[in-house]
């Protein structure tokens, strides 16, 4: 994986036998870490060929079914795309859930939704098994680096469990309270950054107008109060208009929209949210759909 990163591990967690479900751009990494801190690791993906070639990279084991990679494993992580692939690779056919051994922790690591993580939950505890939902924030460049932040919701014991394996591809892995939290806590990390995106697009637009050096407005306004992870790793981008890397528009439509659902439901008033996903819906129309996510400033030149 070009950058991996070099990264070390705690050589007193004890290695457990897990899974890893989904070996997309976060995915791949991610499993990578898991087998480089010294876990035994099984990987499925749906397509695989990408299995394949994790399994030629990292070694270890591939399966042909979420269940029989489940087999026997401690923790069987996930990162896919949606609610539906979830449900497909823990309830479906040949799904984990059925082939998990008692006792064993489902961690996700899917954004999906706070109905999904209750509902699968509640499925794990019925079937004697442990499930944490643990959406992740840092993008791909978090995942190769193994420098992920982890919201993690449900009980307290599977992820005290999990934590320390967890932290082989992570930074940070917290628990923020019962089934659901943190899909919650990473819809608020999503309207965090939604409207820090658009701040910063319209900023430098309105420098750029104003005939300012905006690279040297940026490195002069990122020493104080306007600082941001955004403004440090994606102004220099938006002012260059450079945008074929990073957090696709497609896949930040699809976390706002999962906001725009809950807030529907519990009745949060998210306005600017709301806005920002329209603005990002006309940067789609632009051809956007696989741009980073800081391309919101296409729309204002």
């Amino acid at each position: 994986m070009p950058g991996m990163s070099t990264r070390s591990y705690d050589n007193t967690v004890t290695p457990r036998k897990v899974a890893f479900l989904g070996l997309g751009v976060m995915g791949h990494p991610m499993a990578g870490h898991l087998a480089r801190a010294g876990h035994q690791v099984t990987v499925y993906n749906r397509s695989a060929a990408k299995a394949e070639a994790w399994v030629k990279e990292y070694g270890h084991a591939a399966a042909p079914t979420p269940e029989l990679a489940a087999k026997d494993a401690d923790i069987v992580f996930a990162c896919v795309g949606n609610d539906d692939d979830l449900r497909s690779v823990t309830l479906g056919e040949g799904g984990a859930f059925h082939g998990m051994k008692p006792g064993a922790v489902f961690v996700d690591h899917t954004t999906a939704s706070a109905d999904i993580a209750r509902e699968l939950h509640r499925a794990a505890i019925g079937r004697g098994l442990h499930f944490v939902d643990a959406p992740v924030s840092g993008g791909q460049a978090g995942a190769v680096n193994g420098a992920l932040t982890v919201m993690c919701g449900g009980d307290a014991e599977p992820f005290e469990t999990i934590k320390p394996v967890a932290l082989a591809m992570a930074k940070a892995v917290t628990h923020v309270g019962s089934a659901g939290s943190g899909q919650l806590a990473k819809m608020v990390n999503q309207v965090c950054i939604a409207g820090l995106v658009q701040g910063l697009s319209e900023a430098i637009a309105f420098g750029q107008t104003a005939g300012l050096d905006m690279k040297l407005v940026l490195e002069v306004i990122g020493k104080g109060a306007a600082q941001s992870w955004q403004l440090d790793n994606r102004g220099k981008t938006m002012v260059d208009d450079q945008f074929d890397f990073g957090f696709a528009v497609d896949w930040m439509r699809k976390d706002l929209g999962l906001v725009l659902d809950e807030a529907r439901r519990n009745g949060a008033r998210v306005p600017v949210t709301a806005l920002v996903d329209q603005f990002y819906a006309d940067v789609q129309k632009l051809g956007g759909n696989r741009w980073d996510t800081s391309s919101l400033i296409k729309r204002l030149r």
